[in-house]
């Protein structure tokens, strides 16, 4: 079972055969031999992935707590935490890593030696058990899914624009004079639908949604605050990455009376009772990390 729990965290044999120091081949034979003593198919295996059948899923589910219980037990008599070591792979939101991980990271790994960590920086969340990733952190409200979602904290989004553009075309006083063509505003493609972004004005109960004038479309957020800081158009931005910006005036905010509208950043990990001290370990470095930002 400790096999299986394994394939099913990292992703494939090979990889759980790294963690748990073993051959591939004898991760395929214990496999096979716990299939043979339960009668039934427990992993459907392709040249892509690994996942659990139905069947898998349910003795996992029922086993995982038993075996998360003994190994608490194991932990407490041993007097101290689980080990965190083997091999953590983390699907990051691109702009999260470079504002708010990368920093950071250093600190993470000089607590944990014996840890290789893994970070891919990715648009989408897509399939993280298929794709053999531990932990995922991505921008949005979470759809529904058998992930567990753990919500690390909120930006608010804003609507700024550079001194500059202010001077050419003027500082609009509501939110609806940006429908004009007078103005021009930067779409951002939202990743997992392929569609712009809607312009939201929030204040208390109220929502205004307002059709936006410009050519522009953009899929990548340094690529927006470049063209915004160079005074070509108004963007709506989070405040988490521009806080340099507004604190020297090369941005400035244009609807401070719209205090309302934020977006929410999750950390995503397979919906079980066991999670390995690894994921554990860098869960509780985010939280921690991003406990500070939203304190700031």
């Amino acid at each position: 079972m400790g096999v299986l729990s394994a394939i099913v965290d990292s992703g494939s044999f090979g990889a759980a055969a790294e963690v748990l120091g073993m051959s591939q081949s004898g991760v395929s034979r214990a496999v096979a031999r716990l299939e043979t003593r339960v009668g039934v198919r427990l992993l459907d295996r392709t040249t892509r992935s690994v996942t659990l059948t139905d069947d898998g899923r349910r003795l996992l589910d029922q086993v995982m707590p038993l075996l998360a219980a003994l190994e608490e037990a194991m932990s407490t008599a041993l007097g101290g935490a689980a080990r965190v070591h083997g091999r953590l792979r983390v699907n990051a939101d691109p702009f999260f890593c470079q504002r708010v991980l990368a920093p950071h990271l250093g600190d993470f790994l000089a607590r944990y030696p014996e840890l290789q960590v893994e970070i891919v920086s990715r648009d989408q969340l897509g399939d993280m058990v298929a794709d053999g990733f531990d932990l995922a952190i991505r921008f949005g409200v979470p759809r529904p899914s058998s992930l567990v979602a753990r919500k690390l904290l909120e930006t608010r989004i804003l609507t700024v624009a550079a001194p500059a553009y202010l001077a050419r075309y003027g500082r609009p006083a509501k939110p609806e004079e940006l429908a004009n063509t007078a103005h021009t505003c930067i779409r951002y493609r939202d990743p997992e639908t392929g569609r712009p972004f809607e312009w939201e004005f929030k204040r208390r109960r109220r929502t205004v949604k307002v059709d936006v004038a410009g050519r522009l479309t953009v899929n990548d957020v340094a690529t927006m605050h470049g063209i915004c800081l160079a005074g070509e158009a108004i963007a709506q931005v989070m405040t988490l990455g521009v806080e340099p910006y507004m604190a020297d005036g090369r941005l400035v905010e244009l609807f401070a009376d719209w205090p309302d509208d934020v977006f929410p950043v999750y950390a995503y990990y397979p919906s079980r009772h066991h999670m390995p001290a690894r994921v554990r370990a860098f869960l509780d470095f985010v939280i921690a990390m991003t406990e500070k930002l939203a304190a700031l």
